[in-house]
């Protein structure tokens, strides 16, 4: 292996809940190594960066950041990659010789949560080459529609239920424009692509009414939320002939990404991880 290997772990507030250890410590015993990655919760009540050091003195060598320390983390860096820059928030921590380097992979591993799944359900599709719909502007559709525009989407429509969230998103993308939330089902028509960021339709949150008809044919319906897997957003689009994406996608592929900057080595995604996640789901929600 050409990396030292050393501690690795999950930063958050509450963490226990996280499945990243169970996916980093799987990729780490297929290079024959011992469990390296753990659950290491920082308060926020906390001094953040002398936290950081403090796990640097421990042997960590990287990190990745969960709620509510994105921000935080962007603040305490010595160096920004350009996604983190952009997207104000750093959600993959490199220790490196006293020094914080800091990235974030949310955005290139929602897109390639997407290719992986395009590829499954529609070999021959492009989902890139018709417009996107976005729903929410929290966190999460901050790093989505900062990969949509990279990816080349010239057609962003963007609703959130407070158009001024919206709104305040509007600079992410150079083909992005922000309608009323009311008018969602008319602005689905020709997409190739749906994303819900939102909680709604989340296990205990209120139902996402969300017409698909619209859709253009072998569209993606993504819902970033993997509690519960299948939502019913999901399921509507199984019904109706769409491509779901499920939360599993963007979880693994961002991850892949920061086991790739840590290690230099892009871990495989295969069907027995997915397994385990999707057994470690059900035992625990």
């Amino acid at each position: 292996m050409s990396w030292v290997a050393g501690k690795l772990a999950i930063i958050g507030w509450p963490v226990s809940h996280s499945r990243s250890p169970l996916i980093h410590n799987y990729w780490l015993a297929a290079q024959g190594l011992p469990p390296l990655y753990e659950a290491y919760p920082i308060d926020p009540k906390d001094d953040f960066r002398a936290a950081l050091r403090g796990m640097a003195d421990a042997g960590f060598v990287g990190a990745n950041v969960t709620v509510p320390h994105k921000e935080a983390a962007f603040a305490a860096m010595d160096a920004l990659s350009p996604a983190a820059q952009i997207l104000g928030a750093v959600n993959t921590i490199s220790f490196e010789n006293g020094r914080l380097q800091g990235d974030n992979t949310d955005g290139d591993g929602f897109l390639a949560g997407l290719d992986a799944a395009s590829q499954r359900g529609a070999p021959d599709g492009n989902w890139q080459n018709a417009p996107a719909l976005v729903l929410g502007a929290g966190g999460a559709a901050r790093a989505i529609i900062a990969a949509l525009g990279r990816a080349g989407i010239d057609d962003i429509r963007l609703v959130n239920r407070t158009r001024d969230k919206a709104e305040a998103l509007s600079g992410l993308a150079p083909h992005i424009t922000i309608e009323d939330w009311q008018d969602r089902a008319a602005l689905a028509d020709g997409c190739g692509l749906l994303v819900n960021t939102t909680s709604l339709g989340m296990t205990g949150q209120p139902p996402l009414e969300m017409p698909l008809d619209g859709l253009k044919s072998g569209a993606l319906v993504s819902d970033i939320v993997y509690t519960p897997l299948h939502t019913p957003l999901l399921r509507a689009a199984q019904a109706g002939g769409y491509i779901a994406v499920d939360g599993l996608g963007m979880l693994l592929h961002q991850a892949a990404l920061s086991f790739e900057i840590w290690t230099g080595m892009r871990p495989h995604i295969d069907n027995k991880l997915r397994a385990l996640l999707v057994t470690d789901l059900a035992e625990k929600d």
